[in-house]
């Protein structure tokens, strides 16, 4: 598994507390070699055949053809390109609209075969609150420009628990995105962490978070609206068509591997997490090692995210019988098989249910 940041956005969005950097086509140059620089420095960290490729970001889709080539051409050089199970571009939708089709048909002929679009509210009021870049037709146009140039595996983000965000709004946002019929969507909760503009408003009296109530109405508004409409609620969230689970992110739950390129990005080795410094050149990878405990949290907390839950040996092998057989007698854990999974109907209280494990 390769995870590639681009750390590049042409505006910030309200909430967003990511490392990134203003996009110019000077430091796009000095990021492409210092990735290349990276890749080979790194190489031998990346396992053979890797079967999963990440752009994520900041905003990937400001990145040039031209860069994504050399840094493609890069991975192959040093032994691991592709062709790639699955390859996931995030793209922005006005980036898509501005660049058109043959933008989206040079992605796909550079082996791209997964999209990612930032949507997150067909609601324009919302998106220009959030400070985003597109509108709702721009967004209903990407996904149009992306189906046309032939993908067939597209994921929508979609954001809720804002408290300027209606009910109403909020379901017709997800009736809309449902209705276009996406192999995939992602929704998340919005979070106030960190120096994003929302975390200042909110520390200055300009914003109140949403109650936990209204939270967790809209959560299960788009719990119920999926399922009807045949998606897999796969973890906390994450939906997807039948066969259409997300490969990359699933090994991330479940503690595969990976090696994170460019700046800020992450890695885990199996053993160890690293991450790199944020700054566009010269930036710095620094590693820290797991402890047994460590490990043993990580796998818990990561599993219990999914539908697929967590083995029984371990569960039992790791964790308080009292506290696993009160949470069990409360509903809260459910076996199914030789596993312990959280229920639906929990997962928006999924936090709290791992830390009484833990």
């Amino acid at each position: 598994m390769i995870y590639i940041h681009v750390p590049f956005c042409r505006s910030f969005c309200i909430y967003c507390d990511f490392y990134s950097e203003i996009a110019a086509d000077g430091t796009m140059a000095k990021f492409t070699d210092a990735v290349c620089a990276e890749i080979r420095r790194r190489a031998s960290e990346i396992e053979d055949n890797p079967r999963t490729l990440y752009f994520g970001g900041g905003t990937p889709s400001l990145l040039p053809i031209s860069s994504l080539t050399r840094i493609l051409l890069e991975l192959e050089t040093c032994g691991h390109g592709g062709p790639y199970n699955e390859f996931t571009m995030e793209v922005n939708p006005e980036d898509i609209v501005q660049k058109g089709l043959p933008y989206v048909q040079s992605l796909r002929a550079l082996g791209v075969n997964r999209i990612s679009i930032g949507v997150q509210s067909f609601d324009d009021e919302m998106l220009r609150w959030m400070n985003r870049r597109h509108d709702a037709a721009h967004a209903r146009e990407a996904y149009r420009i992306v189906r046309e140039a032939g993908f067939e595996n597209v994921s929508l983000d979609l954001i809720f628990g804002l408290s300027n965000l209606s009910d109403n709004t909020w379901e017709a946002t997800v009736d809309e995105a449902l209705a276009l019929n996406p192999e995939h969507i992602s929704c998340y909760q919005l979070t106030l962490d960190g120096d994003s503009r929302l975390a200042e408003m909110l520390e200055n009296g300009e914003y109140e978070e949403a109650p936990d109530e209204v939270c967790w109405k809209q959560y299960y508004s788009l719990c119920k609206k999926a399922a009807a409409a045949g998606y897999n609620h796969y973890e906390i969230s994450n939906f997807a068509k039948p066969s259409f689970e997300a490969v990359h992110n699933s090994g991330y739950w479940q503690r595969k591997p990976y090696v994170g390129l460019g700046p800020a990005a992450h890695s885990f080795s199996g053993r160890s997490r690293g991450w790199n410094s944020p700054e566009i050149e010269g930036y710095i990878h620094t590693e820290e090692s797991l402890s047994v405990e460590d490990e043993k949290v990580e796998t818990l907390m990561l599993a219990l995210r999914t539908s697929r839950g967590i083995d029984e040996e371990f569960l039992f092998a790791n964790c308080k019988v009292d506290v696993i057989d009160s949470l069990i007698g409360e509903g809260a854990l459910v076996k199914v098989g030789r596993r312990y999974r959280i229920p639906e109907d929990h997962f928006f209280v999924s936090d709290e249910i791992i830390r009484e494990l833990v």
